[in-house]
């Protein structure tokens, strides 16, 4: 067997686990790794921080559906990786992020640059390692990707010691798939719970089907609208949700929860029979878990049994691949005729005008809305969109209609600002095809906007559309719902964004008027490289429907009625 050194090993196993692209940072303790590199056909972005390595492994899974990589030096290297861990463990995305440490012998004694990476990272990480020996890199390198892929996804940390990379062993790839005692990531589905699971669904009058992100991650888009056509059952959608189930669809509801469609929600609390797919009842879909559709029965179908009867008491679950368990309830179900519970949900969305209508009209105002929605028409709806968390995330979500899985990125569990324009360049590199819009806030764009140099050196062609509106526009929001408009630190002094891209030698465009928008937009796209627009929009808009925290799902803050905008001067858009 050839010798190997542990720096060599690592990039091996990368090279074995079929990975083109890393996002790092280099630094003393991960150096070893870094000079090895260079020996290996594997492209590696250079990020402007850690975070944004984290991001870029994040937007790269999920718009690939592989693995992302991720990788940075010991110390602070490893520490500004942790939001971006965080984030991919709320939203069950596969990354695996390597880390230096310092040489085994120093650790313990506070040496330069030595943190417990491990220790921080325990409670956002599916699993993680610490190895301090050459012949323990490899092991660790495979269990680490069929963690982070396998079952629910999520994110892995290796941490490799200094001398751990830099000693050699005879070597050679071990092609034997990963076996680890206790670990199941596939729970055999019984036919009792699918009998169970079918006699709710033959006795429901009144169903709802709750799309989450698992349908996407199961890759049972197909077999969800298969199941939603032989049921007759609506589909309301998580944040995350959003593209597994085509937004054109007849049956397709709109998005739940917080901010989703009030006939959406107002379905839910009416229903017989609630059937939850891939989805893990987060607080902001259910509102007051008390009241939370207190008429329907519950069936929890999830890869992780943890998520059964955690917030929502179940009255049947499987634990199982979304996609095989549907294909199984498709073989034992017959056709059912729910066309009186469809129209009465019909009859409860009244002047829905400003979600459907591509031409939302233009007052001489420009609104968030507009922005959105153009950018949806313009595009044909068929481009990649990563949003950053807040006001402009929720507008995405109303606006821009998702007809495809994967076409939707963005932070939903940890709401992390910042997220966008990082995740957009590694979606950008999994899918070079696509077309990719980062869409952010002025207030999360300044967290991550040194990653455009990024874009710029790697020559990675996005569009970032800056919703701007002076302020931190969601917490403005609350702050004027709940805060009676004391608006505390959230007035938000920006930079010129236009002259911010042109510093790194991209384009940079502003938007004042809805007449702008499209040339704007169009031009962006024709452009060979990242182009930014800053759209200076309306500043006190609001997200509406909005449930407060705590509330009951139906006891939704409505836009005001027309008659009393007009006496603000504001428009009912």
């Amino acid at each position: 067997m050839p010798k190997r050194t542990g720096s060599q090993i690592i990039w091996e196993c990368l090279v074995h686990e079929g990975v083109t692209t890393v996002f790092g940072y280099p630094g003393g303790a991960i150096l070893p790794a870094y000079d090895a590199m260079l020996d290996y056909p594997v492209r590696h972005v250079l990020v402007r921080h850690e975070q944004g390595a984290t991001h870029m492994a994040d937007g790269y899974a999920r718009a690939g559906g592989g693995v992302g990589v991720a990788m940075a030096t010991s110390g602070p290297g490893a520490t500004n990786m942790v939001t971006g861990i965080a984030t991919a463990m709320m939203d069950s995305s596969p990354i695996v992020c390597i880390t230096g440490q310092v040489p085994t012998k120093l650790i313990g004694y506070d040496a330069f640059q030595e943190t417990d990476i491990g220790g921080i990272t325990l409670p956002i990480t599916k699993h993680n390692y610490l190895v301090t020996r050459v012949e323990d890199i490899m092991p660790a390198m495979k269990e680490a990707f069929h963690l982070a892929k396998s079952g629910r996804p999520g994110p892995v940390l290796v941490d490799i010691t200094k001398d751990a990379q830099q000693a050699s062993t005879e070597w050679e790839w071990d092609p034997k798939p990963v076996k680890l005692r206790g670990y199941r990531a596939d729970m055999p589905i019984t036919s009792s719970d699918l009998a169970k699971a079918a006699d709710l669904i033959r006795a429901s009058r009144r169903p709802v089907i709750l799309a989450g992100q698992g349908v996407i991650q199961s890759g049972a888009m197909e077999e969800l609208i298969r199941f939603a056509e032989l049921v007759d059952s609506p589909v309301a959608l998580t944040l995350l949700g959003l593209g597994g189930f085509p937004a054109s669809h007849t049956l397709n509801l709109g998005m739940m929860g917080m901010h989703g469609e009030a006939w959406v929600n107002h379905a839910i609390q009416e229903a017989d029979l609630l059937l939850a797919f891939g989805m893990r009842f987060d607080d902001r879909v259910t509102g007051n878990l008390k009241t939370y559709a207190v008429h329907a029965k519950k069936l929890h179908v999830d890869i992780d049994p943890s998520e059964i009867n955690k917030n929502v008491k179940a009255d049947a679950a499987i634990v199982g691949d979304l996609r095989e368990t549907l294909k199984d309830l498709l073989d034992i179900l017959e056709p059912a005729d729910h066309h009186s519970w469809r129209a009465h949900i019909d009859s409860m969305k009244g002047d829905v005008a400003v979600r459907d209508i591509q031409n939302l009209p233009d007052s001489g105002h420009l609104y968030a809305a507009h922005v959105i929605n153009d950018i949806w028409r313009i595009t044909e709806g068929k481009a990649v969109v990563v949003t950053d968390v807040g006001q402009h995330q929720m507008w995405e979500a109303q606006y821009y209609h998702h007809e495809t899985p994967r076409s939707l990125i963005t932070s939903g569990g940890l709401g992390t600002m910042g997220f966008a324009v990082p995740a957009a360049i590694g979606a950008k590199m999994a899918r070079p095809d696509a077309e990719v819009w980062a869409i952010v806030g002025d207030g999360g764009f300044q967290m991550t906007q040194a990653e455009l140099c990024t874009a710029a050196q790697e020559g990675v062609k996005i569009n970032v559309a800056i919703i701007n509106n002076g302020y931190l526009g969601m917490v403005r929001q609350w702050q004027e719902f709940f805060y009676e408009r004391r608006y505390a630190a959230t007035p938000l002094r920006s930079p010129d964004f236009v002259k911010i891209a042109e510093a790194h030698g991209l384009v940079g465009l502003r938007v004042d008027t809805r007449g702008q928008v499209e040339d704007t937009v169009t031009r962006a796209r024709a452009e060979g490289g990242t182009v930014l627009i800053d759209f200076r929009v309306e500043q006190e808009d609001s997200v509406y429907p909005m449930v407060p925290a705590g509330a009951d799902l139906h006891a939704m803050i409505r836009r005001p009625e027309p008659s009393v905008l007009a006496e603000t001067g504001a428009d009912p858009i």
